[in-house]
């Protein structure tokens, strides 16, 4: 305490170590199998990894790089964007590199919020977001993605009433961490309506987009009127497999970019810029590597749900991203969450991460659990084997 108060600013009081510190710690105290943070154990694409290697060597973006990002990733990014999704950027003035998603998120919400702004946000909700939000001094709305029939839905109903003359943004994440919901073209129709007739801007974290097992990735950017109010989020690490590369962009009008960049820049200025050339070239590769990527999730996730149904747990198979939640009712006798996970490296030897953190409704995550399944198909393997001793107990 100094002068009577806390140290630590009151908006970021009710913030403390992260849950994936926490069980990514606790994985490494017990030896465990750690399928709490969402981070693959193997390397990306060899040549994308080479490539950063060649820029290292060249002296490309060893020095600061153009604070907006490299010209070779902005247009790179530009092009993956109308390639994909018929969405045309001007690679000048429309994209902007940042430090991972994190940041482009933070930077977003830094620049676009005043004092009292509130967000719309669908819970559970990566942690970061609460944060953020925070940190821009803004109230956060969460609306709740509710488990029926197997996965998550999204009440269009509960999103419009959450609406008030006092809500600046709709803060939208699809495909969806930690449900693995792809919200479907209907639902972001009438996400997109709701934005247009209220004059809501929508920030959207599509970092999981080349991740889609069932249904398909839309960005909201493409329905009619919204590509002037969307700042739309990507990144590099989820999609190549180089989470500590911190790689991010956004792509939005003039304005948009505008004002973030006026936030970016007083966060990290710039960073990576070898890495923002490999990831140029990344964005690049052919359809067959994200196919490839695509397919070899997909036979993970199915592996690990399997066997996470053959332990007694209550299986929600997500329809995208790196994650498959659970609920730990079936298994008897089980309703928190977090107090299953801590007790789990002792119990079976793996490490998970209770749904709860990521909710301002406590009560509506406490039974359900994350597993991630972006590992080797070896260790999932083996994962599978030891929560199966579970349903023995």
């Amino acid at each position: 305490m100094t002068q009577g108060r806390p140290l630590l600013n009151r908006r970021l009081a009710e913030f403390g170590t992260t849950i994936f510190a926490e069980m990514t710690a606790l994985a490494v105290r017990t030896g465990s199998i750690n399928l709490g943070q969402g981070f693959p154990d193997t390397d990306g694409p060899d040549e994308i990894r080479e490539a950063a290697v060649r820029a290292l060597r060249a002296g490309h973006g060893n020095q600061y790089p153009p604070g907006p990002g490299v010209p070779e990733l902005r247009t790179a990014v530009a092009e993956h964007q109308q390639r994909r999704y018929g969405l045309v950027y001007d690679p000048d003035t429309e994209v902007l590199v940042t430090t991972g998603a994190t940041e482009a998120v933070a930077a977003a919400l830094l620049a676009l919020l005043e004092p009292g702004d509130e967000v719309v946000a669908l819970e559970p909700y990566y942690d970061s977001y609460a944060a953020c939000i925070a940190m821009a001094g803004g109230t956060r709305v969460p609306v709740t993605l509710h488990p029926h029939d197997g996965a998550y839905r999204l009440d269009l109903d509960e999103l419009r009433a959450a609406v008030n003359p006092r809500t600046r943004l709709i803060l939208l994440n699809t495909p969806h961490n930690p449900t693995g919901t792809v919200l479907t073209r209907d639902e972001l129709s009438a996400v997109a309506e709701l934005a247009r007739e209220r004059d809501l801007l929508v920030v959207t974290d599509e970092v999981y987009e080349h991740l889609v097992f069932e249904g398909e990735h839309i960005p909201l950017a493409s329905f009619p009127g919204m590509r002037e109010r969307t700042v739309t989020i990507s990144s590099a690490g989820k999609t190549f497999s180089f989470t500590g590369w911190k790689v991010g962009w956004i792509t939005a009008s003039p304005e948009l970019v505008t004002a973030v960049r006026s936030a970016k820049q007083f966060l990290t200025y710039v960073s990576g810029g070898p890495l923002q050339y490999a990831v140029a070239e990344a964005l690049c590769l052919p359809d067959s590597y994200f196919d490839a990527l695509r397919a070899d999730l997909r036979a993970k996730r199915d592996l690990l749900s399997t066997g996470l149904a053959e332990a007694g747990f209550g299986v929600y198979e997500p329809a995208g991203t790196y994650f498959v939640t659970t609920d730990i009712r079936p298994l008897g006798g089980e309703q928190d969450g977090l107090a299953f996970c801590r007790a789990l490296p002792e119990r079976c030897g793996v490490v998970a991460v209770p749904n709860a953190v990521f909710y301002d409704h406590r009560d509506q995550g406490a039974p359900f659990v994350r597993f991630a399944f972006c590992k080797r198909t070896e260790v999932l393997t083996e994962a599978v084997s030891r929560l199966k001793g579970l349903a023995m107990r």
